[in-house]
This record gives C-alpha cells, sequence and structure tokens, in this order.
C-alpha cells in the first residue's frame, strides 16, 4: 500500500528541497502540467531540469492534466513551451478522456446522451469535439446535453454563465465538464475553469459528470499506458490539493505538493509556509500530500 498522510494526521508532510532526496523511492511519476511543469505562458527551467534528472535516472515520466484539449494539442503545446517528447512517456488529458466516453459511447449514461450536444468549448479547445458522432448546437432548447470545457475569456467568471446554466438547468440537461479544476493561474493572473461554472449548476440542483482528477478512471488509463506499474512505486506531483492530491489517494499513490502553484498566495508568507493555513485547505479539500517542496525541481 503506498504511504499515505490522512489530512488530519498529526505527522505534517515531509518538506523536500527536491527530487533527488526521494527519487530513488519511485520508478514511477505522474505529473501535473499548469503550476508544475509551466504557468501556461513559460515552462520553468528547474522543472525541465528535473525532468532530464528523471529521464537520466530511467525512471518514467506520465503528464496527467486536467486540459480540456485531446492528448495531442496537449502535447503540441508542451512542445512550443520546450516540454519536448524526450522529456517524458506518456501525456493523458481530462480532454482525452472525456473524448474517448463520448466516442465509446460505453455505460448506460453515455447510451442515453442523445445526439444533440450544447457545446460550451471556446476555440482553443474545438479538438475536443472533432471525430465525434455528434450533433453540435449553441441553442440549449434544441440540445439533449451539454459539454463545457472552459471561458472564452480570460477575464470572464461563474456569473457571466449563469443566464445559460439556468436555461440547461430548466431543461434537465447533464453538464459533461471535462476539465474538473476551479482555478487556473496563467503567468500572474488567475482565471477561472470549468469546474467553477460546473459546481454552480449543480449547486443550481443540475447534474454534473465530470472527467479527469481527482477521479480514479484517467488514473488508470494513464498508469495502463506506463505498463500498470505497482502503485507503492509512483509518485503524483501537482499544486492542486483538490484534484492533484485527492486524486493520488483515491488511486492509492503518494504524492507531492507544489506550494508554488494555485495555491500559492493563501499558503506562502515572508518567513516560509503558513503551517494553519495549510492544515485549514488540507481539511476542506479532504487530503495531505506526503511531501511538499516550493517548486518541481530536482
Amino acid at each position: 500500500m503506498a504511504r499515505q498522510v490522512p489530512f488530519n494526521a498529526a505527522v505534517p508532510p515531509q518538506a523536500i528541497p527536491g527530487l533527488s532526496a526521494i527519487a530513488g523511492a519511485y520508478d514511477v511519476y505522474l505529473l501535473d502540467l499548469w503550476g508544475v511543469l509551466h504557468n501556461g505562458v513559460r515552462a520553468f527551467p528547474a522543472a525541465i531540469g528535473a525532468l532530464r534528472e528523471l529521464k537520466a535516472a530511467g525512471k518514467r515520466v506520465g503528464i496527467l492534466s486536467n486540459a480540456p484539449r485531446r492528448a495531442n494539442a496537449v502535447a503540441g503545446r508542451m512542445t512550443e513551451l520546450g516540454i519536448t517528447p524526450d522529456l517524458y512517456d506518456v501525456v493523458h488529458s481530462s480532454g482525452e478522456e472525456t473524448w474517448l466516453a463520448l466516442n465509446g459511447r460505453g455505460g448506460d449514461w453515455a447510451a442515453k446522451l442523445g445526439r444533440r450536444a450544447l457545446a460550451i468549448v471556446p476555440p482553443k479547445d474545438r479538438s475536443l469535439l472533432e471525430g465525434l458522432d455528434l450533433e453540435w448546437t449553441g441553442d440549449p432548447m434544441a440540445a439533449d446535453f451539454a459539454l463545457l470545457s472552459g471561458t472564452d475569456r480570460p477575464e470572464e467568471t461563474v456569473a457571466d454563465y449563469e443566464p445559460l446554466l439556468r436555461q440547461i438547468r430548466a431543461r434537465e440537461l447533464l453538464l459533461i465538464c471535462a476539465n474538473p479544476d476551479l482555478v487556473v493561474v496563467r503567468g500572474d493572473a488567475r482565471e477561472i475553469c470549468a469546474g467553477a461554472i460546473a459546481a454552480r449548476y449543480e449547486a443550481l440542483g443540475g447534474e454534473v459528470r465530470y472527467f479527469g482528477k481527482p477521479y480514479p478512471e484517467v488514473y488508470d488509463r494513464c498508469l495502463a499506458a506506463l505498463d500498470s506499474p505497482p502503485r507503492c512505486r509512483i509518485l503524483a506531483v501537482g499544486d492542486s490539493l483538490r484534484t492533484d492530491i485527492a486524486g493520488a489517494a483515491r488511486v492509492g499513490v503518494d504524492s507531492l505538493f507544489i506550494l508554488g502553484g494555485i495555491h500559492r498566495a493563501e499558503l506562502v508568507r515572508d518567513n516560509g509556509l503558513d503551517s494553519a493555513a495549510f492544515a485549514g485547505l488540507c481539511r476542506r479539500d479532504g487530503a495531505t500530500p506526503r511531501y511538499l517542496s516550493g517548486e518541481f525541481c530536482w
């Protein structure tokens, strides 16, 4: 069994300066993208260095992202930022998981969806729609279900989607969310993600089906592509307690939490980690990592 630390454990997570302190304990690394390897604008040099060290040590690396795009689109953007294919073995995304579910139409829920889908999908995520045997519509009154990937503009808020959400709620449409994240930091700016909009739909009484972290299916598929290694030899790395760390706990793998990501403003003070704030976030999100580090580095 992986050595999970309950969120209310008396013993705090182990703070480490970098991966070299624990690299011998793990053979496979599941890495988040935003906040770990890049910030949407640039890749982190220390993260690139850590990837090179992992590959030199013969470790296997899987990129597991809640990006609401197909895996090949995610990989293409990574290459643009300098995270090249030689630095990892597998890329999987919440968008890819969503596409596979809609394409295969497996399970009772998918069989009952219907073919007319309301696409709440901005141009940057359009790879999510390609190749599916569905009829896309912009009219909530004509749709059988709705597919949500994220916002169209960085300044948008959940309130901007309220009228649309009320329309689809009135029709009792299932909302498929291709990114469970609530927020992302692009450069230095925070932007809402699809998960925040989907949470509002749930608050209105609507039904949401999520794809991506922290749900086990996305981990299972990624790990299968990595030849299903023993869970005790896997380390998941992320900057979100709610998705990355909680998801790792759900599938029984250890986790490393990166403080410099979306929780930085809440947790990092001039004198270091705000332990009380960290404990509060762990209680709120129901998960605690095994390790902490300021950044993803060697």
